[in-house]
């Protein structure tokens, strides 16, 4: 399986820009020749992963960017969301509760519907979290 990088975006951690990175996903995937539903079944697995890589940045005790890595394998659409850290200084916030923990498994779920390989990788001392999926080409 050769694996071919087709984009990498850093966006800010915040949900205004979830629509550019679906954009860059569903653009590439149409060009792989995914149908209609799967690359409406990608966007909404994206949303949720981005949504949960957000809600893990207001954990932390500085500004984030979520970089998302865009790549081909000769059977699928593979997107990373890593949450990484900007060093900028924070900006004051409202105090917030910790991410329901079943809350969390939920948005895992429903991510896992609707790609064909979902792996989270949070890491609990450092709070870097990392998401990938994985949505096969038909064929």
């Amino acid at each position: 399986m050769a694996k071919r990088d087709l984009a990498e975006l850093k966006i800010p951690a915040s949900p205004e820009f979830i629509p550019v990175a679906k954009r860059v996903a569903t653009t590439l995937g149409g060009q792989l020749g995914m149908s209609l539903v799967d690359l409406d079944e990608l966007a909404i697995a994206l949303t949720q992963a981005c949504d949960s890589a957000i809600a893990a940045a207001a954990d932390l005790d500085h500004p984030a960017d979520l970089k998302l890595t865009y790549f081909a394998t000769d059977r699928a659409l593979v997107v990373d969301v890593d949450l990484m850290p900007t060093g900028r200084k924070p900006v004051a916030a409202a105090k917030h509760e910790a991410a329901d923990p079943e809350l969390q498994r939920l948005a895992y779920e429903m991510i896992r519907c609707f790609v064909d390989d979902f792996r989270p990788d949070v890491e609990p001392l450092t709070g870097h979290v990392r998401f990938r999926m994985v949505k096969y080409l038909a064929g």
